[in-house]
């Protein structure tokens, strides 16, 4: 016997698969030993007002600091920490609507479940940032270096635009760091001239977003959507497309890429 229950649940196991196969085994064995529930990872050792003290006392010479630190859940919404050092710092379900983070430092930052909708990250790093389920609508990722792992992640009309995205072949210590896109939602996003080789683009929602210009040379798109999407001067060469959707007029800007004989097409 069906019933919406049934189906809704169906559908809600076959979501968890999605995200569990396009989350690489690093980030996974990265949250597997983290007890998220402990202080560090749920509480906030400064409050808004603070914080606000702190960026209004900077200058050139001292920029403020606050890698590592504990902040979750607090409300930064339209707070401006651009140039801010947030290396390592913990922000997990912290809003950020409207923040301003251009060249701000987030490498190994924790951003679950963050909500950076309509904030501008231009200039940022966030290497092996941990962005799981990150509302990021709106938000401005331009020029950007994000190799961390945004599966499950909201980024629908979100600028991509120059942004690297691409594995770091220089160093690969601690595997192959790249930007992971697994399953997230990156309706009409634009990631014009952005660098993608090596991504992590499994079961990435891209509907009628650019790529004009992008390079997804040996990026993994499997099962990914990218219907209605620009695909101007774009470089696949050995994109995986094994089971992706694309638009049957896409096929010849995508002639470089693997298993487009596999693909759906519409």
């Amino acid at each position: 016997m069906k019933s919406k229950n049934g189906v809704g649940f169906a559908r809600s196991g076959f979501l968890c698969l999605l995200a569990l196969v396009a989350t690489p085994p690093r980030a996974q064995d990265m949250l597997r030993g983290v007890d998220l529930a402990q202080p560090a990872y749920s509480q906030a050792e400064l409050t808004r007002e603070t914080l606000e003290a702190a960026l209004r006392a900077r200058t050139a010479d001292a920029p403020l600091d606050l890698s590592e630190k504990s902040l979750n859940g607090l409300d930064l919404s339209g707070l401006d920490l651009s140039n801010v050092n947030l290396r390592a710092a913990r922000l997990v379900r912290t809003r950020l609507v409207g923040a301003r983070l251009d060249h701000a430092i987030l490498d190994q930052a924790w951003l679950l479940e963050a909500d950076l909708s309509r904030a501008s990250l231009v200039n940022a790093r966030l290497f092996s940032a941990q962005m799981q389920h990150v509302r990021a609508d709106d938000a401005d990722f331009s020029l950007a270096r994000v190799t961390g792992d945004l599966t499950g992640a909201s980024l629908r009309r979100a600028k991509f635009v120059e942004a690297d995205l691409s594995s770091d072949m220089k160093n690969q210590s601690m595997g192959l760091m790249r930007a992971v896109l697994g399953a997230a939602n990156a309706e009409e996003a634009d990631f014009t001239a952005a660098n993608l080789s090596h991504a992590d683009l499994r079961f990435l929602h891209a509907g009628r977003a650019n790529f004009s210009g992008a390079s997804l040379e040996d990026a993994d798109a499997s099962g990914a959507d990218f219907t209605g999407v620009k695909w101007d001067g774009v470089r696949a060469m050995d994109l995986d497309l094994d089971q992706a959707r694309i638009d049957e007029a896409a096929k010849p800007a995508l002639k470089d890429a693997r298993n487009v004989d596999r693909a759906q097409t519409r």
